[in-house]
């Protein structure tokens, strides 16, 4: 294989359930759907209108080499249009075009994308097949692969979805260079959780390496995203519905999410779960499974990725608060993931309210202090 590219086979039952591809550009698309029959098949690109502008165009002719027809649906950009109205126009554009149960979508975009695209695959005509084209690095390393898909509902995030397996996910690493800074940061918040919860000396490679990462070198970038990948990958294949241990995916997400929705998005995703990282490894610290030292590392790698440790205006009670609207609530009580070591997570179901809002006020501590200003 190409020293350029790589690929990973997710099973399920011991058997290949899709492949991951990792490649320098679109080129081998058509060669990695050679197995899915796609010359017989109607394709429908979904993308919102940030990556319609960039990466549209070029999808289109390359798929044409292998399918019957191609068509695009885009949507505005942004989670707030990651909802059942968008799935709705998304339905009438496939019946329009008389799609039917042997055709397939194709998501060209993030997190957002991909999970409204697959779950309109798994609800239209009792589902369909679909693909993943994730273009951020954070749909590339998290959302594209292990199957959940979803929407908004109101201000609750993802709390309409089912589990869809893609038939592929395809990586073109060389629409990174076309990411804006922040992006890629918020991506990094996901790859240095998977080190957390997984894999130490993954965690310590990222440590050593963030300027070589951050600068974009292409042999760093596919190292560390083909193992983000691999971490991923072990996970799902291990527990496909979040029955066990796949829950540790969800280490700083708690918080995390509570955050995201109370700053009505204004932060990305991967800054709040950045955040909740920090909240979790902090009471990872003071129940003495972690040592202060290694706490304090976790806070320096995030921010030297261009991360926050810390969020500010928000009161640590309403954080609490929202956190219990959390689909992750299980008979009432919070299953919240910490680290029982550096690259070992665990759920725990009995944490007390005190001991959460302390970790809470923690990461809240900008805006404590602006509080205790005030008076």
């Amino acid at each position: 294989m190409d020293k350029k590219t790589r690929k990973i086979d997710v099973k399920r039952d011991n058997k290949v359930c899709y492949t991951i591809w990792l490649e320098p550009d679109f080129e081998n698309l058509p060669a990695a759907l050679g197995g899915l029959g796609t010359e017989n098949k109607k394709l429908c690109i979904v993308t919102d209108t940030s990556v319609a502008a960039l990466y549209a165009e070029q999808l289109q002719a390359v798929l044409r080499q292998c399918c019957k027809s191609v068509s695009l649906f885009v949507f505005p950009a942004g989670e707030e249009h990651k909802t059942l109205d968008t799935v709705r126009k998304l339905y009438e554009h496939l019946i329009l075009e008389k799609y039917d149960r042997k055709d397939m979508l194709v998501a060209l975009g993030g997190g957002v994308v991909g999970d409204l695209t697959g779950f309109a695959a798994a609800t239209y005509l009792r589902g369909i097949d679909f693909i993943q084209v994730p273009t951020t690095l954070l749909s590339q390393v998290d959302s594209s692969i292990g199957g959940k898909t979803g929407v908004d509902f109101d201000a609750y995030k993802n709390m309409v979805g089912a589990f869809h397996m893609p038939r592929l996910v395809y990586m073109n690493l060389g629409v990174l260079k076309s990411l804006p800074r922040r992006q890629f940061s918020s991506g990094m918040a996901e790859i240095i959780k998977h080190g957390l919860i997984q894999d130490s000396g993954y965690y310590g490679w990222l440590g050593e390496h963030y300027e070589e990462i951050m600068e974009g070198e292409y042999e760093a970038i596919l190292h560390m995203v083909a193992e983000s990948c691999r971490i991923k990958q072990h996970v799902v294949e291990i527990d496909p519905t979040e029955q066990g241990i796949r829950a540790w995916l969800n280490f700083g997400h708690t918080a995390g999410h509570a955050i995201e929705k109370l700053k009505d998005f204004s932060l990305s995703h991967g800054e709040c779960v950045a955040v909740g990282c920090v909240a979790a490894a902090w009471l990872s610290w003071k129940r003495g499974n972690i040592t202060e030292e290694e706490c304090k590392k976790a806070e320096q790698i995030l921010k030297a990725y261009g991360l926050p440790t810390c969020v500010s205006g928000l009161v640590p009670e309403e954080i609490l608060r929202t956190t219990r609207l959390d689909k992750k609530m299980e008979a009432g009580k919070i299953k919240f993931v910490l680290l029982r070591q550096i690259g070992e997570a665990y759920v725990a179901r009995d944490l007390s309210d005190e001991e959460l809002l302390q970790a809470i006020q923690y990461v809240c501590r900008e805006s404590v202090s602006d509080k205790e200003k005030m008076g």
